[in-house]
């Protein structure tokens, strides 16, 4: 799976997770999780279960505590599926 298509699937798994509308509307690779999109660390854990489903894989936590941004979350899943 391409790098685009990886990044799209990770912005539709984090947009109902989000507590900041505004900042879905303008998510880039460098959008903070926690921060920006105001998702909290339980629905963190909630999105990595979501990548570890949507991509078939298993994220360790070292490389869940490695996703802070949109663009951490995509270069993870890329590694785990490349």
């Amino acid at each position: 799976m391409d790098r685009d298509k990886i990044y799209e699937r990770v912005v539709e798994l984090v947009r109902p997770l989000s507590k900041n509308r505004t900042a879905v509307e303008n998510i880039s690779e460098d959008t903070s999780i926690l921060e920006d999109l105001q998702v909290n660390s339980a629905r963190l854990v909630d999105l990595i279960l979501a990548f570890e489903d949507e991509f078939n894989i298993e994220v360790d936590d070292d490389a869940a505590d490695s996703v802070k941004t949109i663009g951490d979350a995509v270069d993870m899943l890329a590694k785990q599926l490349g």
